[in-house]
C-alpha cells in the first residue's frame, strides 16, 4: 500500500515557503523592480507547485478514497474538498496580484495580505490531511496510484525546474524517504539527483531568502 512519507515531505517545503512568503514581498522596496522580479518568479513556482499538488488529489485521491473508504471518508474528504476550493480562492487572488507587482514593484502589502490568506488557509488543510487523510490512504491507496499522484504534481513542472523543486522537498527531506520517491529513475537520476537538487536549492535560497540554509519548519509545524 502507499507509502505516505513523502506527502510529509512535501508539506514541510510547503509550510517553510509559504511562511516566509509574505515577508519576502514586503521586505522588497518599492520601485526595485529587480528584486520584485526575482521574488515573483519564486513566488509563481510555489503557486504553481501548490495549484497541482492540489489538482491532483482532487482528481486521483479524493474519488478513490470515497470509493473505497466509505463511511470513514464521507465527511473528511468533503472537508478536504471544501478547503481546497477556500485555497483556490486564495491563490487565484494572488495569482491576480502578482504580475502587476511583479513589473512594478508597487502593491506589494496588498500581495503580501493575499499571501498571508493563503498561507492560513494552507497551514489548516495541511494539518487536518495528515491527521485524518495519511491514515486512509495508508489503508486504501495502492503504492503504485500514490506514486502516480506525485508523478501529476511534476508533469507540468519545466524540466529546468525539476531539480530545484525537488531540492526544495528535499531539504528537511529524510534521506530514505528521498530514495524511495527516486527509486524508479534510472540509476544516474538516482544518485545525482539528490546532489544537484540540494545545490540547486541552495544556491536560490541565497538569492531569494539570504542563505543557503532557511529555517526548518518540520513537516508537523502549525
Amino acid at each position: 500500500m502507499a507509502d505516505i512519507r513523502d506527502m510529509y515531505m512535501a508539506h514541510a517545503a510547503l509550510r517553510r515557503e509559504f511562511d516566509l512568503l509574505p515577508q519576502l514581498v514586503r521586505d522588497v522596496t518599492p520601485g526595485d523592480t529587480g528584486r520584485a522580479a526575482l521574488v515573483g518568479e519564486h513566488t509563481e513556482l510555489l503557486c504553481h507547485v501548490l495549484h497541482r499538488h492540489h489538482e491532483g488529489e482532487d482528481l486521483q485521491l479524493w474519488p478513490r478514497l470515497h470509493e473505497r473508504a466509505g463511511a470513514a471518508a464521507e465527511a473528511i474528504v468533503s472537508t478536504m474538498e471544501t478547503q481546497h476550493h477556500a485555497i483556490e480562492e486564495a491563490h487565484a487572488e494572488v495569482v491576480r496580484l502578482l504580475p502587476g507587482w511583479r513589473g512594478t514593484a508597487q502593491g506589494g502589502a496588498e500581495l503580501a495580505d493575499a499571501l498571508e490568506r493563503l498561507r492560513a488557509a494552507l497551514v489548516e488543510h495541511m494539518a487536518m490531511e495528515e491527521q485524518e487523510i495519511l491514515p486512509l490512504a495508508e489503508k486504501y491507496v495502492t503504492a503504485a496510484e500514490w506514486k502516480k499522484l506525485g508523478e501529476h504534481g511534476m508533469a507540468s513542472t519545466p524540466k529546468k525546474d525539476i531539480p530545484l523543486v525537488l531540492g526544495m522537498v528535499m531539504y528537511e527531506g529524510d534521506r530514505e524517504v528521498v530514495n524511495e520517491v527516486l527509486a524508479d529513475a534510472p540509476l544516474p537520476i538516482r544518485l545525482l539527483m539528490p546532489i544537484i537538487g540540494r545545490r540547486r536549492y541552495a544556491a536560490h535560497a541565497r538569492r531569494i531568502h539570504g542563505t543557503a540554509t532557511p529555517p526548518r519548519i518540520g513537516a508537523n509545524a502549525r
